[in-house]
């Protein structure tokens, strides 16, 4: 047995051995998130050189975009908000399948089932509330109620992928629809660039409600924040933050190394001790976050959101006027 560890033990190193040169990461994670995250993966593979890229998704995708019309896409690996993004690429043969080993342990509907990508962690959508202001909401109308107007703000979908799905799911919903956007505008619900600024705004006062993900809520109420986070009765939409290969990455070894260290034990530890809710079974939330069991979510279809995402942000340029 001792010799049979001895074994692997060297097959491994010797594999990481092999695992080397540059790696360009584009992703829309905050930036220190996204350094722990390479801190992490060349702790194990230092023989690689990452190169980091961060903006919000939409911005990342205009750039892979703006790159592939140039000639060549320079990213290696991608890591950006939501699964109808990777659609999009999925679709114009920009991924090169990969499935690994480590996605056992992923429950199998938030991995692509053509190995294309595979969700990393559980975001929901949920409310930001300044603790100033007392009984706490528990329904989404607390945004077009008119007892709360010019008194909240919501990231663009124009900007962030999360708020793009979001768009996408709450409008094809009976119970909200396209009627809910247009009571957001009649009750001058502001729109900033990301979820960030959401935050920022509702944590210093200049808001007391927002539309954001949950976990920079749990992470700025750990640190002392006036905010107080609330899963709406309705439910929340949930992204996954997806993590895919480009298919002319130019360095496939240290990209699939990449995506197996985010998704291994280890990395979805990382995830939980920066404050998100990990993806893969066995792994406990951060404190202050609910795990995907405990989560009401709301659906929308990947395929018809993806179909549909351009006519969407079209549709909200016009009823917010953007």
């Amino acid at each position: 047995m001792l010799t049979g560890c001895g074994n692997q033990a060297q097959e491994t190193s010797a594999a990481k051995e092999g695992v080397a040169g540059k790696l360009s990461f584009y992703t829309s994670q905050p930036d220190e998130d996204a350094a722990a995250l390479v801190q992490g993966y060349n702790a194990k593979y230092p023989n690689v050189k990452v190169e980091i890229f961060r903006s919000g998704t939409e911005e990342v995708m205009s750039k892979i975009q703006a790159e592939k019309q140039a000639g060549g896409v320079q990213a290696d690996v991608l890591l950006v908000a939501d699964a109808v993004t990777f659609e999009s690429l999925k679709q114009q043969n920009m991924l090169l399948p990969y499935r690994s080993p480590e996605a056992d342990k992923i429950p199998a509907g938030l991995v692509d089932a053509d190995g294309a990508y595979s969700g990393t962690k559980v975001m929901a959508t949920a409310l930001v509330v300044n603790s100033k202001v007392g009984r706490l909401p528990d329904t989404w109308n607390v945004l077009s109620d008119p007892a709360t107007k010019g008194q909240s703000m919501m990231p663009s979908p124009l900007y962030s992928g999360a708020a793009a799905y979001n768009l996408g799911v709450f409008t094809r919903m009976d119970e909200f629809g396209w009627d809910y956007y247009k009571a957001l505008k009649a009750n001058e619900v502001a729109v900033t660039k990301g979820n960030g600024a959401v935050l920022k705004a509702v944590a210093g006062g200049e808001k007391n409600y927002g539309m954001v993900v949950d976990f920079i809520v749990a992470r700025a109420k750990a640190e002392g924040s006036p905010v107080e986070l609330v899963y709406p009765k309705e439910g929340v939409p949930v992204i996954t933050e997806p993590i895919g290969i480009l298919s002319e990455t130019k360095n496939e070894a240290a990209a699939k190394a990449f995506v197996d260290y985010v998704l291994s034990e280890e990395g979805q530890e990382l995830a939980a001790k920066l404050g998100y809710t990990p993806i893969r079974e066995g792994v406990k939330a951060p404190e202050g976050l609910k795990s995907i069991n405990e989560i009401k979510v709301l659906e929308g279809n990947i395929a018809e959101l993806y179909q549909s995402r351009d006519a969407d942000k079209q549709e909200f340029t016009k009823v917010f006027e953007q």
